[in-house]
C-alpha cells in the first residue's frame, strides 16, 4: 500500500515513475510480457519495480503454493508439522533442559548486553565501506551495506505473545530501544510469529519514521500492517523483488523458507513466509528468518550467491521430532550456510527467548563443532554479544 505523508511526497513521486505490475512476466495467453512496458492495475500491489533476472525464466525454482483450503503450505518433502500426540508429548512429557539462570549476574556473565556502537559513538553510524551487522536479538539484527539501513524482525518488546503480561519471556533485553536506533531505511518481515512480527515494535518505528520507512513482508501481511498505521508497505510472492526509492540498486527479493504461520486460533497458514535476499551493487545479505532445512537454499545459492553474509538460526531446535520441520539445528545451519554460498553467517534465534528445550548455551557450542567437522574456519559463522557489531570487509568483488 502506498500512501503519501508530508515527508514523503518526493519519494511517492519518484515511485510513481516506478510503477509497473511486473510481478506477472508472462500474459495470459503464455507469452512474455515486455518488461519495459508498464501494466496498470488499480492494486495497490502494482506499486512494484520490475528488476528482471534470469531466474524468472527457469521453471525450476520452488514455488510459493496452497492446499485445497487455500492454505500456504510447504512443497517439499523435508516438511512435517507435528503430530497431535508428539504436540501432547512435548507440552507434557518432554523434559525441558533450557536451565536458563534466574540470576542477572550469571546471565550478564555468559550472555552479556552491550550499548550499540551507535548509542556509545552515534558519529560512526554513518555507512562506510563494507557491511556491518549488529545483533539485537533473537532474529532482530541491523544491517548496514550499499547506502541502507535494514532491519530484520524488529522485536524489542519484553514478550513474544499478543499480551505483555503473559507468553514467552525474553531473558535477555534488548541492546536498544527503537527511539535510540539510528535511520531505518527498510525493515523485513519473514512470518506472523509473535516473535517475528512484534505489534509493539511495528507501532514504534512506524511512529518514528512513518512512511519514509519501508516494510517488506511476504504474501498475506499486508493488510495487518496497513492496520497498524504503515504507509509504505510491499508485499511479495517468492522470487518477486522490489527497491526502495531512491535505491533502485539494492534489490530486496523475496525468497523460500520452510515454515507456518499463525497469529489467532483461525488464520493459520492465511499469510506466506520467507526469507529475503538483499543484492547490492557491492554486497550480498540474506535473512533466513525461520525455517526447517529443505532444498531451495540451494537454488537461492545458486542464484544469488555468493552472499558476503547470511542471518542464520541456531536455536530453538529440541526435541527433533517437535522442532525439525520448521527450526534448523546448528548442524543443519552449517548447511543452510554452505548451500548459500555465504563467505560469513551471523547466528540469529538463541540466546534471548526459551522456545525450545535446549540447554540455553548449547547451539554456539554445536555450531562450532559442526564448523569444525565440515572443516570450515571458526569465524566463517560466527555468534555476537546482544549489541555486538561486526564489520563485514569485500575482499574481492565476485559479483559482476
Amino acid at each position: 500500500m502506498e500512501k503519501p505523508s508530508s515527508s514523503g511526497k518526493a519519494a511517492l513521486e519518484e515511485r510513481r515513475g516506478l510503477v509497473e505490475d511486473s510481478w506477472v512476466l508472462r500474459g495470459a495467453g503464455g507469452g512474455e510480457v515486455d518488461p519495459q512496458t508498464p501494466r496498470k492495475s488499480s492494486s495497490s500491489r502494482s506499486s512494484r519495480k520490475s528488476f528482471r533476472l534470469d531466474y524468472r525464466l527457469e521453471e525450476e525454482v520452488t514455488k510459493s503454493c496452497r492446499d485445497k483450503n487455500g492454505r500456504w503450505t510447504n512443497p517439499w518433502p523435508t516438511w512435517r508439522f507435528p503430530s497431535y500426540t508428539t504436540l501432547l508429548r512435548f507440552l507434557l512429557l518432554d523434559k525441558n533442559h533450557s536451565n536458563v539462570p534466574t540470576s542477572k549476574e550469571a546471565l550478564d556473565n555468559e550472555l552479556p548486553v552491550l550499548e550499540p556502537y551507535f548509542i556509545q559513538t552515534p558519529d560512526l553510524s554513518e555507512s562506510g565501506p563494507g557491511l556491518r551487522v549488529t545483533w539485537l536479538g533473537h532474529a532482530t539484527v541491523l544491517v548496514e551495506m550499499d547506502g541502507l539501513n535494514i532491519l530484520t524482525d524488529p522485536m524489542f518488546s519484553q514478550r513474544a505473545s499478543p499480551f505483555q503480561f503473559m507468553g514467552h519471556k525474553r531473558y535477555r533485553g534488548p541492546p536498544c530501544t527503537v527511539e535510540q536506533l539510528p535511520r531505518i531505511d527498510a525493515v523485513v518481515i519473514s512470518h506472523s510469529h509473535y516473535d517475528h512480527l512484534d505489534a509493539g515494535s511495528v507501532a514504534s518505528l512506524n511512529a518514528r519514521f512513518g512512511g519514509e520507512l519501508r516494510w517488506f513482508v511476504p504474501l498475506g501481511l499486508m493488510d495487518w500492517l496497513v492496520k497498524t498505521g504503515c504507509e509504505n508497505v510491499m508485499e511479495l510472492d517468492w522470487w518477486e523483488e522490489n527497491c526502495v526509492p531512491g535505491h533502485d540498486d539494492v534489490t530486496f527479493v523475496c525468497t523460500p523458507s520452510q515454515h507456518w504461520s499463525k497469529r489467532t486460533a483461525l488464520d493459520d497458514n492465511k499469510s506466506l513466509w520467507s526469507s529475503w535476499s538483499i543484492l547490492g551493487p557491492d554486497h550480498r545479505f540474506f535473512f533466513t528468518g525461520d525455517t526447517g532445512y529443505c532444498s531451495s537454499f540451494q537454488e537461492i545459492g545458486r542464484r544469488f550467491g555468493p552472499f558476503d553474509l547470511a542471518a542464520i538460526p541456531i536455536g530453538a531446535y529440541l526435541p527433533r521430532d517437535m522442532m525439525q520441520g520448521q527450526h534448523v539445528d546448528p548442524e543443519e545451519a552449517v548447511q543452510v550456510h554452505q548451500d548459500l554460498q555465504a563467505k560469513q553467517s551471523v547466528a540469529i534465534h538463541w540466546g534471548t527467548f526459551a522456545l525450545a528445550y535446549e540447554f540455553y548455551l548449547e547451539p554456539p557450542v554445536r555450531l562450532r563443532e559442526a564448523l569444525e567437522q565440515k572443516g570450515l574456519k571458526p569465524d566463517s559463522f560466527f555468534t555476537l554479544h546482544h549489541g555486538e557489531s561486526r564489520l563485514i570487509s569485500s575482499q574481492e568483488d565476485v559479483f559482476d
